[in-house]
């Protein structure tokens, strides 16, 4: 091997690193508004690649693709009217005749969320702290933040996509409203972007008074559906209140909105009161239920006396009904009950045609009556019902016409229909 073929080996060795370390890649960052027109630049200036190639977060680009999408003769790749979707990394492969490379663009799209920021509750081991949290993910440039509350005039703010805000309880009450608020240059005038929180009391409801048989099973349920942050509800006994644990004598179950509490096997020593203890960071509130446990035996004592008063109502409407049955001439000729005692001698009698002579005879006479209109007499008379009643009629006969007459017409009475 001569001279001159070392050296043209040596050249081609230099040319081959010298164009392996042009091939290089580095990333610029491009941001841009929506509607702007944006050229992102692959090949070196001033040279003419002989090809060029673009792929979008992987994907390679095909021309003629979007109609806002340009490839011109030195690679630069062109894009009209940017959205938020064309916001990607973008990788271009140039090669030229002796050598090629990389470019890698990341272009940014300002943009804001359509949403709403979401407000939370993040759980703390601290439960005399409470941390609100206010996250606005998307946004770009970012936007600035800020915690509110009600009742007060301080304000928590800064530019990031997550705001965190720790209170402690005693600076929290009932009622109270913490809101996280947006800003962002992409917002339009008079739109408002955020959320809040309202803290509840916890407030457990159910039935307050509840009642058993011994050797039966019964479940004790209140519900909590009005705190906030959740509170945390427990079942105790007893005015110590004890707290109730799982096990052969209790049931728990439920883990929001309802809690159930169950008894097996009551006996005479559960009887007592219960509570639902539902507790959060703005304080305790508490169900008491009262538990009343029965002897097996006092079901069947209380179904006999309802019998018996049962029996009683229904033998006393059938006497009452029986007496009305059987006294109703009374009750239709005398008016009533009242009149019966009084008017009991007092007979309506009706004679047949034969007997009218005698009739007449026995009974004092009406005197006529002169009308155009047919009238029914009825004549009404009080007949002795006792030996002194025969005394005193034949008394009566002893004594001057006049005064039977008399006394005749005043025990007369006339009944037109």
């Amino acid at each position: 091997m001569n001279a001159a073929t070392v050296v043209a080996l040596l050249h081609l060795c230099f040319t081959a690193r010298a164009a392996l370390s042009r091939e290089d890649s580095s990333q610029t960052t491009l941001r841009a508004k929506p509607g702007d027109t944006v050229h992102l630049q692959c090949c070196p200036p001033g040279v003419t690649p002989l090809s060029s190639t673009w792929t979008k977060n992987g994907a390679e680009i095909t021309f003629p693709g979007l109609s806002r999408l340009s490839l011109f003769a030195e690679g630069t790749l062109e894009i009209s009217q940017v959205t938020p979707e064309d916001a990607g990394i973008y990788l271009c492969n140039c090669t030229l005749p002796r050598e090629s490379s990389q470019a890698q663009v990341l272009l940014q799209v300002e943009s804001v969320p359509a949403t709403h920021p979401d407000c939370s509750l993040v759980p703390f081991s601290d439960p005399a702290q409470a941390v609100f949290n206010c996250s606005w993910f998307g946004a770009l440039p970012l936007p600035t933040l800020s915690w509110s509350r009600t009742g007060s005039a301080q304000v928590t703010a800064n530019v990031t996509d997550s705001l965190l805000l720790t209170l402690n309880a005693s600076q929290l009450s009932d009622g109270e409203t913490a809101t996280c608020t947006a800003r962002h240059d992409l917002i339009q005038p008079g739109e408002r972007r955020s959320c809040s929180l309202t803290l509840r009391l916890p407030y457990p409801q159910g039935e307050p008074l509840a009642a058993t048989l011994e050797g039966l099973s019964i479940s004790l349920t209140c519900i909590e559906t009005a705190s906030f942050p959740a509170a945390d509800t427990t079942w105790r006994r007893g005015l110590q209140q004890e707290l109730i644990r799982p096990g052969s004598k209790y049931v728990l179950s439920g883990t929001g909105p309802g809690f159930q509490l169950t008894i097996l096997n009551v006996s005479k020593e559960d009887e007592g009161v219960y509570f639902c203890r539902s507790e959060n960071l703005l304080g305790v509130r508490e169900l008491e239920v009262s538990l009343t446990v029965k002897a097996a035996n006092s079901a069947y004592t209380g179904a006999i006396i309802g019998v018996f008063v049962a029996v009683l109502i229904l033998g006393s409407v059938g006497i009452v009904a029986k007496m009305v049955y059987f006294n109703r001439h009374r009750i239709c000729l005398d008016g009533g009950f009242t009149q019966m005692e009084e008017n009991g001698g007092d007979v309506l009698s009706l004679v047949e045609s034969d007997d009218e002579q005698f009739f007449q005879d026995a009974v004092p006479q009406l005197p006529p009556m002169s009308s155009d209109r047919l009238t029914t007499l009825v004549q009404i008379h009080r007949i002795p019902s006792t030996d002194q009643d025969d005394v005193e009629k034949n008394d009566a006969t002893t004594q001057p016409p006049e005064d039977t007459q008399e006394d005749t017409e005043e025990a007369e009475d006339l009944v037109v229909f």
